[in-house]
């Protein structure tokens, strides 16, 4: 049961991490659209395809097109901060998808920058230097590694053997299953 518990932990933290980074980037997108004036004609967040915000018109394309990714690394490092303050049991978790999150940003924007894909190429044909992706890209993989950093006891790795909070497991679980449903509820749009 152990195993079981670990393998649950793992794969629902890491699946829900996905699916949580590709939500916070899009609410960046629509959050700085709304503070430039844009309008959101769509948001693609399904889980079986890479999230997507449509803007138009779209006044401040730079602005828009760069809230994505720092709201997608500053909101989870906030949530985590505020589950450490309240000192709630299994902040781990959200320490956890902080990490994800600029790893996951970072790769995207710094990697990205080569074949210009998505905000990468939006970024560059609106001004943005090639080596802002390239920090983003080397900032969000440090501070992610950072933040996992000692991370791999909670999650039964190492000197823990396999042993984990099962709560932690089913609350990661739930978590993992709220965000799929809401991915197909939006049915790709």
């Amino acid at each position: 049961m152990r195993r079981l518990h670990q393998c649950v932990l793992i794969l629902a933290t890491v699946l829900g991490s996905w699916l949580g980074m590709q939500l916070v980037h899009e609410s960046g997108h629509v959050l700085g659209a709304w503070l430039t004036g844009g309008r959101v004609v769509k948001v693609v967040f399904h889980p079986l395809t890479i999230s997507r915000t449509d803007v138009a018109p779209n006044p401040r394309p730079l602005v828009v097109v760069w809230a994505g990714p720092v709201v997608g690394v500053a909101l989870p490092v906030l949530a985590w901060l505020a589950a450490l303050a309240l000192r709630l049991p299994g902040a781990y978790l959200l320490r956890f998808f902080a990490g994800f999150c600029p790893i996951a940003n970072g790769a995207y924007i710094g990697a990205g920058s080569f074949d210009r894909v998505g905000d990468c190429g939006e970024m560059l044909r609106h001004g943005s230097p090639i080596w802002a992706l390239w920090l983003f890209g080397a900032a969000g993989a440090a501070a992610g590694l950072g933040l996992w950093h000692r991370l791999g006891p909670h999650f039964g790795l190492g000197k823990a053997r396999g042993r984990v909070s099962a709560r932690a497991a089913y609350v990661s679980l739930a978590g993992l299953v709220v965000l799929t449903v809401l991915g197909f509820g939006f049915d790709g749009e």
